[in-house]
């Protein structure tokens, strides 16, 4: 996981628990005749030390609950070289057991060619699952597809509903992020054209 859908997912938990905590406090004013308060029922203090409880010792979730929780999340920045801190922000885990003697989860697939280091990774139990990135690979932040295609359409892309392979047999597949979205009956200036646009 990357470090925004973890944070999410805790100021979800924390959030809740906030709320829950707002419920009691109502059902409290209500039984005993009082008026509600909401500087009172809002205790700020839940989500501010519940960040900080995991963001300081690395247990993910909740305090109480700290044996459920999982371990070493965040770190500390490793600053001994520029090197090293490069390599820290750059490592991948594996979350399996250390302990077993299984080959296949060690071992690099086809498909991290260029994604991933061949060479770096630690000796010991942790060989192979924990994993580097390579020095020139980089996590792109994900955009929606759907201006892409409204493009293509534009420059008579045939969508994949509307087309009859009767009518046009030596067509071309296009494919956006891996879906079949339509197809192009003159696929080298729909290529040239959005390439010389992405530059």
């Amino acid at each position: 996981d990357l470090a925004g859908p973890l944070l999410a997912g805790l100021f979800r938990m924390l959030f809740y628990k906030l709320t829950k905590d707002v419920y009691k406090y109502l059902q409290k004013c209500v039984e005993s005749n009082k008026e509600f308060n909401l500087t009172l029922a809002v205790k700020s203090t839940t989500l501010t030390n519940g960040l900080k409880y995991s963001l300081a010792t690395g247990n993910w979730g909740d305090q109480k609950k700290a044996m459920s929780s999982k371990a070493g999340v965040s770190q500390v920045l490793n600053r001994y070289t520029f090197a090293s801190t490069l390599s820290h922000l750059r490592r991948t885990n594996t979350p399996i057991g250390r302990d077993g003697k299984i080959a296949k989860p060690r071992q690099l697939h086809n498909t991290h060619w260029g994604l991933v280091c061949p060479a770096e990774t630690p000796e010991g139990q942790a060989c192979g699952l924990v994993k580097n990135l390579a020095l020139m690979c980089y996590i792109t932040v994900g955009t929606p597809s759907e201006p892409i295609i409204d493009f293509m359409i534009q420059r008579n892309m045939e969508v994949l509903e509307e087309y009859e392979p009767l009518n046009n047999p030596n067509a071309t597949k296009v494919f956006v992020n891996g879906v079949w979205v339509g197809v192009h009956s003159q696929p080298a200036n729909l290529v040239n054209t959005i390439r010389s646009l992405r530059r």
